[in-house]
């Protein structure tokens, strides 16, 4: 008997363990700081009204032998896919119901979707990057290698057709840089994707953050993308659903390789090994693409906005680079002076209490940048903004 040896060639993750410590320390050190926590990309408010009402609905149904609900299709009920189908159209594409699968959240189908894949298929990733998307394919014996995102292309990495790659991995909104692709450079990355007959897993769990005018929400409203791409999402930063779990993933039907489909795959491996979403948080998240859940969840995800707007003035007054923050929760700043990723992290924490996210976490491209985040309340994004401006400005 042999566990699986690629386990051991999982880089180990310090990050947000090493953030934990150093914050436990300081505040055991210094009971009397306030410390204001804009590292993780956790939700804050909590779900809209219209969603909490069809949750409570749906515990209803369940408590009555007539409305009762057991099993369910493991690739979503029909009135979600239904709504998400209407979501879709008012972004001017048209999905079938069956190339969409109901899951717990995008991070779970990013990594079992490679089910699918050969283990010999090479992988190409953006660096900086999230790290499940290195992880999943490390675990699986896959070869990964990084295209370089940089300050220089506004960490956007483009298509190089001297590469060769069959999976590749974009997001846009980009966790951690808060980058987006334009549609004319998504559609770049299609044409090298269906001319190198690559499968682009597109994670568009920020969609909800675009509001710049010639920026794609979904991989789809662009041409030639359904025989090339597959597309996660999630409710998590759309609606709040952190802690409640839901999202999807789109297969196109028109996706095959060597005579096989994607979706005929995916559609197969949900049902051996996936028991569905419950049909309660189905229900409430349904309750998302009413009219009136449409309206709740904007006006939450305009706090987020604004707050990210705080934080981007604040660079924009100090001088300091930084991407993100107009279509995205996340602010991806140059450390100032020349500083390092961890010594920035310690400056801000010792002498203004401010937590954020060092960018070599994220991969190699992260040295000498930091992520800030838009998730906290209104309170505390100001409170840090001032007090960064504040200690910056000297």
């Amino acid at each position: 008997m042999h566990f699986n040896t690629h386990f051991n060639d999982i880089a180990q993750s310090y990050l947000f363990s090493t953030i934990a410590q150093k914050v436990a320390a300081y505040s055991a050190a210094n009971p009397d700081k306030t410390i204001l926590r804009l590292g993780i990309g956790d939700v804050t408010l909590p779900l809209a009204p219209a969603v909490i009402d069809a949750l409570h609905g749906a515990v209803d149904e369940m408590s009555k032998k007539e409305t009762f609900h057991g099993y369910g299709p493991e690739q979503g009920y029909d009135f979600l896919k239904e709504s998400i189908r209407g979501y879709y159209r008012t972004n001017g594409v048209e999905l079938e119901p069956d190339e969409i699968f109901i899951s717990d959240g995008a991070k779970s189908d990013l990594g079992n979707i490679l089910d699918i894949f050969a283990a010999d298929n090479k992988v190409l990733v953006p660096d900086p990057v999230y790290p499940v998307y290195v992880d999943t394919n490390v675990m699986a014996g896959r070869k990964v290698e990084y295209m370089n995102a940089t300050a220089q292309n506004g960490f956007l990495p483009m298509p190089d057709y001297s590469v060769d790659a069959d999976i590749i991995y974009l997001c846009s909104p980009n966790n951690p840089t808060g980058a987006a692709y334009s549609k004319a450079q998504l559609k770049e990355w299609v044409d090298y994707a269906n001319a190198k007959g690559a499968v682009i897993l597109h994670d568009a769990a920020y969609e909800c953050f675009i509001t710049e005018e010639g920026l794609a929400r979904s991989i789809f409203q662009i041409d030639g993308a359904k025989t090339c791409a597959i597309e996660f999402c999630s409710f998590s930063k759309t609606a709040g659903f952190t802690g409640t779990r839901c999202g999807y993933t789109v297969v196109p039907l028109a996706l095959k390789r060597d005579g096989m489909s994607a979706n005929k795959m995916w559609l197969r491996r949900q049902t051996t090994k996936f028991n569905g979403v419950p049909y309660i948080v189905q229900r409430g998240a349904a309750a998302v693409f009413t009219q009136e859940g449409q309206k709740q969840i904007k006006a939450n995800i305009a706090v987020y906005q604004s707050n990210a707007k705080i934080i981007a003035d604040c660079m924009d007054d100090l001088g300091i680079w930084y991407t993100g923050g107009k279509n995205s929760p996340y602010i991806w700043l140059k450390c100032p002076n020349g500083m390092d990723s961890w010594t920035f992290f310690d400056y801000l924490l010792e002498n203004i209490q401010v937590v954020g996210t060092p960018g070599a976490g994220f991969g190699a491209n992260g040295e000498g940048f930091f992520r800030l985040t838009a998730f906290g309340s209104p309170e505390v994004t100001k409170e840090a903004a001032d007090r960064i401006k504040k200690l910056l400005s000297k």
